[in-house]
């Protein structure tokens, strides 16, 4: 009987009690003091990890859990912070929850570099290759995967990956890249065709540097005749301000006939 008033009584518990709790919190957390406290915590949060304070940014990430356990930010910041301490378990685990809560490609891009790092290859190809397909058009997410597929020994799918970032992002780093492990290979002919890349893409480069300096010193030139002439204006207009105020002062001493 007391088994059974004790199931009743959580049972009237769950359904009265802890709506209200919930309906309360979400109150709190829409308050302006909630909004200061939380942005006063991720401000602190900031500047511990820029001035390289863990034990601060720590404390001020696992305070903002405390009071919302589904900020997704939070545990991403938290993550990064671990993965910097070499704390790998910790941080894939902060990760991983990220991403339960907002399934977000930059989440599981972080996962696959914890993989990346602890060796675990197979595991972090497949979570850059998620990242991808959630958001495929950053070239350093290809390169990630391309660190993954080469530690597997899967050079072709390395090159590609490698050929996509540099498509979305052409880059004599990438071509090098590209030329690493065509060198592994020891692919003579690819090795031959990407040095002949590398060499016509620094001429393009330096071609785009010399473009941009003219174009910026153009502006300058141009900016400069602008200002000369403005001030050219106002030199002209002042003497005409004077001899029309002299003329006037003639006329208004004269008499009148």
């Amino acid at each position: 009987m007391i088994a059974v008033f004790a199931i009743l009584f959580f049972t009237l518990y769950l359904d009265f009690f802890f709506p209200v709790s919930a309906e309360k919190k979400k109150a709190e957390q829409k308050s302006p003091k909630y909004s200061a406290q939380m942005k006063k915590l991720w401000q602190i949060a900031q500047t511990a990890m820029k001035e390289r304070k863990p034990f601060r940014a720590e404390k001020a990430l696992l305070t903002i859990l405390k009071f919302d356990e589904k900020n997704a930010a939070a545990y991403n910041r938290l993550g990064i912070l671990y993965a910097k301490s070499q704390k790998y378990d910790d941080a894939v685990e902060c990760f991983e929850i990220a991403q339960s809560l907002d399934s977000n490609p930059a989440s599981i891009h972080n996962v696959g570099l914890i993989y990346l790092e602890t060796g675990a290859y197979e595991k972090a190809a497949l979570a850059f290759t998620q990242a991808i397909e959630l958001e495929g058009d950053v070239p350093a997410r290809y390169i990630a995967l391309a660190k993954a597929e080469e530690k597997l020994g899967h050079m072709k799918k390395a090159i590609a990956a490698l050929e996509n970032a540099y498509e979305l992002d052409p880059k004599v780093t990438t071509l090098r890249q590209i030329l690493a492990v065509y060198e592994e290979m020891g692919d003579m002919e690819s090795i031959t065709a990407t040095t002949a890349r590398i060499e016509a893409q620094i001429v393009h480069d330096n071609e785009m540097k010399r473009q941009r300096a003219f174009s910026k010193a153009r502006k300058t030139i141009l900016q400069s005749k602008t200002t000369t002439k403005q001030k050219k204006k106002k030199v002209e207009k002042k003497p005409a301000a004077r001899v029309g105020s002299r003329i006037i002062k003639q006329h208004a001493g004269r008499k009148r006939i």
